[in-house]
C-alpha cells in the first residue's frame, strides 16, 4: 500500500496536475473524440499537434528574449516551472482560486493564453481551463489525454502544464496551468496594457 501510494504521488507532480474533483462543478469525462472535435485547441483530425496555426493568434511579434534576460526577470519559482518545466504547489499559488474577470498571458513574452471566462474550479489546486483564449498560443506536444499531455506556449516555449480529456461541457478539456507561468491583466487594465482587443469579451451586452 505504501508503495502505491508512493507511485501515485509521484505520478501526480509528473504530470504537473491530478484529477479533477467534481465540488460544485459537475466534472464528468467525456468521450475522447467529442473532447478533441470541440475544443478547438489545435488538434487535427489526425491526432496531431498542429504547431503553427497563423490564422487563430494575434501577429504581436512575441519574441522569446536571451536567457539572461528570462532569468533577471523572472522569480526563481517562475524560472523552474516556465524553463525547466517544474511544477508548483497546489493549492498555494496566485491564480487558482482568482475568481476576477480578465486574461492570462504568458509570464516571459505576454502572449495572450486563457480567460477567466474559460477557467473553472477543478478542485485540483491549479488554475484550470476549458480552452484557451488564443488556440494558436498554446502548443500541445501531442493528443490530449486522461493521463495528460504537456501544453507550452507558442512564442516563449514556456511549460504551461498539462492538458486532460476530464474536463466539463462544452469541451471536455481541462487545461491545468501553473501560476508561475501566467501574469493574470485584469479587464480594467487591458487598454493600459495593451489588450484592448479582448475588452469587448467583458462588456454586458
Amino acid at each position: 500500500m505504501r508503495l502505491f501510494l508512493s507511485v501515485a504521488i509521484t505520478l501526480l507532480f509528473l504530470t504537473g496536475c491530478g484529477p479533477a474533483g467534481t465540488d460544485g462543478n459537475g466534472v464528468k469525462p467525456m468521450a475522447i473524440d467529442k473532447g478533441v472535435k470541440e475544443a478547438g485547441s489545435g488538434i487535427g483530425g489526425d491526432g496531431k499537434s498542429k504547431l503553427a496555426n497563423e490564422d487563430t493568434y494575434p501577429k504581436k511579434g512575441y519574441k522569446k528574449p536571451d536567457p539572461s534576460e528570462i532569468k533577471a526577470k523572472l522569480t526563481t519559482l517562475q524560472f523552474k516551472v516556465t524553463q525547466e518545466g517544474d511544477t508548483e504547489e497546489p493549492f498555494n499559488n496566485a491564480y487558482w482560486l482568482n475568481k476576477r474577470e480578465g486574461i492570462y498571458v504568458d509570464i516571459v513574452t505576454g502572449e495572450p493564453l486563457f480567460s477567466s471566462l474559460d477557467k473553472f474550479n477543478s478542485g485540483t489546486g491549479w488554475p484550470s481551463f476549458t480552452k484557451p483564449l488564443e488556440p494558436g498560443n498554446v502548443v500541445e506536444l501531442g493528443r490530449p489525454t486522461y493521463a495528460g499531455t504537456e501544453v507550452r506556449s507558442r512564442h516563449a516555449d514556456s511549460h504551461l502544464g498539462h492538458v486532460f480529456l476530464d474536463g466539463p461541457e462544452p469541451t471536455g478539456l481541462r487545461y491545468c496551468i501553473n501560476s508561475a507561468s501566467l501574469r493574470f491583466i485584469p479587464k480594467e487594465d487591458l487598454v493600459k496594457e495593451s489588450y484592448v482587443e479582448y475588452l469587448k469579451l467583458f462588456q454586458k451586452k
